[in-house]
């Protein structure tokens, strides 16, 4: 992604695998294969958002070297995040899109975070507005090629340990077979029937259009802690580009929480402290009834406690304090 005078190829975004294997292991639990290398903990996207790959250079189990280059110097607009694409769903016994593999609270939440990180974020065919057609790996070859390419994709499938053994092998679609590309056809009727879907992408997008903290594309624009296991916070910081400290009424949160209902008593967390004389107020959440969700109960409370709801994605804006 560097220019040609710096040794690069001159390239303005490359996918950012790390985001989305992380994500995965967050949504489905399984960190079997080339997913051994992450654990999808707010550590890892901290880190995604912050500096886009996890890995510039440091030891990579998985195939065994050292795994990537130096990258902390691009801007965030480099690194194309994705929670879907053809090579990774198809890389499954039966392509199934990752709203189907995962709890559809946390699906949101996570969506609230592709779509409002800094990165590029990118959707694949389908995906916003939960498609429930499949998308297989299907090639159209003659009889000959055809039968080894089913044979090698089932090969190369086998690296994980789920989807090895015999029983599992024999589910696996043939790409061949012209019922496997017909299974994968989107039905555009969907975007009505799965209209809450659609409205949680559709929302999404305006936000990151409207606001200019999510708008804003720059190193620095951006921070983030730690509040749980599985919670962390975003502040995204107002004001003048290059001035990445609180203070102006257009700083916002994201508080994302994969895990259980947090209570924060105390809140010990500098990012999570308002604006003076402000409160913070929930200006979104995935947890919306038009989106499919439960409801949201205030994050920062009355008391002056925080309580993060489990499952959730929730941004915050600042309001007067009463």
């Amino acid at each position: 992604m560097r220019p040609f005078n710096k040794g690069g190829y001159g390239l303005d975004s490359l996918w950012n695998d790390d985001f989305h294997h992380s994500a995965m292991v967050a949504l489905t639990g399984r960190n079997e294969a080339y997913y051994c290398d992450y654990l999808g903990n707010p550590q890892e996207f901290l880190s995604a958002v912050k500096w886009g790959y996890l890995y510039q250079g440091q030891r990579y189990k998985w195939q065994k070297k050292r795994r990537g280059t130096p990258s902390l110097d691009l801007d965030p607009a480099c690194f194309v995040n994705f929670i879907q694409n053809h090579d990774q769903l198809a890389n499954s016994v039966r392509g199934l899109r990752v709203h189907q593999r995962s709890s559809p609270a946390r699906y949101r939440a996570m969506t609230a975070l592709l779509l409002l990180g800094p990165g590029t974020p990118m959707l694949f065919q389908g995906q916003e507005f939960a498609a429930s057609s499949p998308f297989c790996y299907f090639a159209d070859h003659k009889e000959e090629l055809a039968k080894r390419v089913c044979k090698g994709r089932a090969k190369f499938l086998a690296q994980f340990p789920s989807i090895a053994p015999p029983q599992t092998q024999a589910c696996l679609p043939d790409p061949a077979d012209p019922r496997t590309f017909e299974r994968c056809k989107l039905d555009l009727g969907q975007r009505e029937r799965h209209a809450e879907a659609y409205r949680l992408h559709a929302d999404l997008l305006k936000l990151r259009r409207e606001e200019p903290v999510f708008r804003a594309q720059r190193r620095g624009a951006v921070d983030g802690a730690i509040l749980s296991a599985q919670a962390f916070v975003l502040r995204y910081f107002g004001g003048e580009p290059g001035v990445s400290a609180p203070g102006g009424t257009e700083d916002r949160l994201l508080v994302a929480n994969f895990g259980r209902d947090l209570p924060l008593d105390p809140a010990p967390e500098p990012l999570l402290a308002p604006l003076e004389g402000r409160l913070w107020e929930i200006q979104w959440s995935s947890e919306d009834c038009r989106y499919g969700g439960s409801g949201t109960p205030p994050v920062d409370t009355a008391d002056d406690t925080w309580r993060i709801p489990g499952e959730a994605a929730v941004v915050l804006r600042p309001a007067p304090r009463p």
